[in-house]
């Protein structure tokens, strides 16, 4: 059992979510937000900040920050659901990008689809004013340990 991964668990038991964000460095950088939604499931908030800008013709966020802030959230959110106080370690990160980030918000949500004893696989979706156009989906592989 890791210090952090203790630390992790007594944060999400108090649900301190701006406190986990802190406890992460460079997701505390990228200025990524947490909490519950309606139903009860993380969503993970990325507000609009300048820096993050990579075209500045269209204008539109830097792809390399949308994918660390889906990959970010896809850990967290299988840190949040797993009762062990091992860190998983991500195996595999596949992102498909489906539309050009604009300078607004980004919100994600992720989604174990199967979770077994050495494996889990987090499905990720990005999305701004419109959940039902996704700025950008994913897949990650972790390596689960007891």
């Amino acid at each position: 059992m890791s210090e952090f991964m203790q630390r992790f668990a007594d944060l999400r038991d108090r649900k301190a979510y701006a406190e986990i964000v802190d406890a992460l460095p460079y997701v505390k950088l990228m200025g990524t937000s947490m909490a519950e939604d309606e139903q009860g499931e993380l969503r993970f908030e990325l507000p609009f900040l300048q820096r993050n800008v990579g075209n500045t013709t269209l204008p539109a966020l830097h792809g390399g920050l949308i994918g660390g802030f889906m990959e970010s959230a896809a850990m967290i959110h299988l840190m949040w659901n797993r009762e062990s106080l091992e860190a998983p370690k991500i195996v595999d990160f596949s992102l498909d990008y489906l539309r050009p980030g604009r300078p607004q918000t980004l919100f994600a949500q992720c989604e174990i689809t199967k979770q077994g004893k050495r494996v889990a696989h987090v499905l990720i979706e990005a999305w701004q004013d419109d959940r039902s156009k996704p700025v950008a989906v994913a897949r990650a592989h972790f390596l689960l340990t007891n």
